[in-house]
């Protein structure tokens, strides 16, 4: 298998990107799409689970570190209280829930990642709720996710101990952009332009868990990365192409992931995790 978005995209003409997906699914895994469609209405349901679960005000990590957060931000956008507006807040509010629920032993999908859990789901939920979409239109969406997630991890990296959060929440936010981009009507290259604006927005993005565990920042990374794709998928929308080959911007993520230092790639020492709060100095 070619692992190019560029591939892809030629690959949907005629038939739309989730069916190209699902084609080359069965064709990999020698599956069916009867099969392929379970799965992920499998994960769809733990994907509500989870964000049901992470709003529960009681729940708390082990740590104490998180928990009750995202009910207060759920809180805040019914009461009108927020800046972004309904849709941004309420896609933060399940996305940080998602994370929350992950950080207190929660049952989660990794989408691609248990640190990024929060970002796919939180987007497409909304969507649905937002605009009506059937459960069979978000399995749509969870193949394009998955196809380009695969790519991705195929070319660069999924993994902050390899390559930083930018290939963990930014990988997720790439692959939620490129979904909410087929979900809203857009073209197959839109949705590979959404994956590139969304990986080169965060560039660079370093992992730095405090005391080494996901929670902080993780799971304000998670809001945070949903809001990026959002803004992503509207780019895209917009009819804004990608100056860059997404393909090249995938490449670009592997390098810049090379070139951080081990410290700020998830082993507790650098960045966030090195603030003397987190280290216990006051």
């Amino acid at each position: 298998m070619e692992y190019s978005l560029q591939h892809l995209v030629a690959a949907a003409e005629g038939i739309g990107l989730a069916e190209a997906a699902r084609r080359s699914e069965m064709k990999c895994n020698e599956i069916t799409p009867e099969e392929i469609d379970e799965k992920m209405r499998q994960a769809l349901a733990v994907m509500r689970q989870s964000a049901q679960r992470g709003f529960d005000p009681k729940l708390h990590s082990m740590s104490g570190m998180t928990g009750g957060q995202a009910h207060k931000l759920r809180q805040a956008v019914e009461a009108g209280q927020t800046a972004g507006g309904s849709f941004l807040g309420r896609a933060s509010a399940r996305a940080l829930a998602i994370a929350e629920c992950n950080a207190a032993m929660g049952k989660i999908v990794a989408a691609p990642t248990a640190g990024a859990c929060g970002i796919l789901p939180a987007a497409l939920l909304t969507a649905q709720e937002e605009y009506g979409l059937s459960d069979d239109m978000l399995i749509d969406g969870l193949i394009v996710a998955g196809a380009v997630g695969e790519v991705i991890a195929a070319r660069a990296s999924i993994s902050g101990a390899q390559g930083g959060c930018q290939a963990e929440c930014g990988s997720a936010a790439a692959m939620a952009a490129a979904a909410l981009v087929f979900l809203r009507g857009g073209a197959p290259q839109q949705s590979a332009d959404a994956c590139a604006f969304a990986l080169m927005n965060v560039m660079g993005l370093v992992c730095d868990p405090v005391h080494g565990l996901v929670e902080v920042p993780c799971v304000y990374r998670n809001a945070s990365g949903v809001a990026g794709a959002l803004v992503a998928a509207d780019l895209a929308l917009a009819g804004i192409p990608s100056p860059l080959p997404p393909d090249e911007v995938i490449d670009a993520m592997k390098a810049v992931g090379e070139q951080l230092p081990p410290s700020l790639r998830e082993t507790g020492e650098g960045g966030c995790a090195a603030c003397p709060s987190a280290c216990g100095k006051h």
